[in-house]
């Protein structure tokens, strides 16, 4: 499922649309409707790995929600049937099954070099990918292999796989307008102060607020907050917080604060523009990573910021393979045992 630009695909188009940072479904002209998969790459590697198709009528970012047929599901599960038996190894659609599928075997090396796979186990996957693809196809002749569901170029899709997007996403939530509306709806958003014990509260009437218990403090306007618990909050205008406690919470304009807990008599405190993000372990341990709205997660992915001890991707290399049941778990009887530390429960 994609959503499709009315517009060829130039470079400018590409960069005008941020197409960089999407898996993008590229569909070819003419009556076949082939269609490829890439993933965030700039426009130039983009056609040099979609060269197969021929002619590019359209391109538009994947929406991830795909749908299989009854044959393509039962070849794939043939195919990996040791790997399932055995419950060994993990395989992602985009990067192991449609690019692979989609894609010549020397950009699919490039693209997958670019992620830090090594060349043999790629050559070596797409050969396999190949081999079940060409059976396939020879079994079911009927059958296309690969093709883009059009959802609309104005379809409503909110992402939220970005810092600026999962922003303005989520301070949407206290705007007006059609798409702010159709997104209130969608998450069963039904007044502006929901489910929460905040009576002690000042509470813009532009902010938006869930699932919260405060005894007293304020709630700046477009903020938006959300399972929060303590007993006094000063949060700033146009600022998130999200699963967060603590006896007190302060979140400057802009901040955003994510899944933190602290049982300190000073809270949490954030000044403006502040990104501070907890990352909890299946012992229980927990670190904070920070970052500021205005820093690009992408551009940053190698370095070490200021106030951290690692790197968004040595922190990812990390956490990758964790027990996310698990850490939910202890997340949560972390978050009740803080809570009740201040009278929360």
């Amino acid at each position: 499922m994609c959503t499709l630009f009315e517009e060829p695909p130039t470079e400018k188009v590409w960069v005008d649309r941020g197409l960089e940072k999407y898996g993008v479904i590229a569909v070819a002209t003419g009556e076949s409707g082939d269609a490829a998969q890439v993933e965030k790459v700039d426009h130039p590697t983009a056609m040099r790995m979609l060269k197969n198709l021929g002619d590019i009528g359209r391109v538009g970012p994947s929406l991830g929600s795909f749908s299989v047929s009854a044959k393509i599901l039962d070849a794939l599960c043939e195919e990996f049937k040791e790997e399932l038996e055995a419950k060994d190894g993990k395989l992602d659609t985009d990067p192991h099954f449609w690019m692979p599928l989609t894609l010549p075997q020397d950009e699919y090396i490039s693209l997958m070099s670019q992620k830090g796979v090594a060349e043999d186990e790629s050559r070596a996957h797409h050969i396999r990918m190949t081999q079940m693809k060409d059976t396939f196809l020879a079994a079911n002749p009927e059958l296309g292999l690969f093709g883009a569901v059009d959802v609309g170029n104005n379809a409503c899709w909110w992402d939220y796989g970005q810092l600026k997007l999962y922003i303005a996403n989520n301070l949407k939530l206290s705007e007006e307008g059609d798409d702010a509306d159709l997104l209130r709806r969608f998450f069963g958003v039904t007044s502006r102060v929901m489910n929460s014990n905040v009576s002690g509260v000042d509470v813009d009437e532009l902010a938006f607020v869930s699932s919260c218990k405060a005894k007293s403090g304020s709630v700046g306007a477009h903020s938006t907050i959300a399972a929060v618990e303590a007993e006094d909050i000063q949060i700033g205008q146009d600022a998130i917080v999200v699963n967060c406690a603590a006896k007190k919470i302060i979140a400057g304009k802009g901040a955003v604060l994510y899944n933190l807990i602290s049982e300190a008599e000073e809270g949490i405190v954030a000044e403006d523009g502040d990104v501070i993000v907890a990352v909890t372990s299946t012992d229980g341990s927990s670190m904070l990573l920070r970052s500021k709205i205005d820093i690009c997660g992408g551009g940053a992915w190698k370095k070490v910021l200021d106030g951290n001890t690692m790197s968004f991707e040595e922190v990812h290399t990390q956490n990758k393979d964790a027990d996310v049941s698990t850490i939910e778990k202890i997340r949560k009887e972390m978050y009740k045992k803080a809570s009740s530390s201040f009278g929360g429960n």
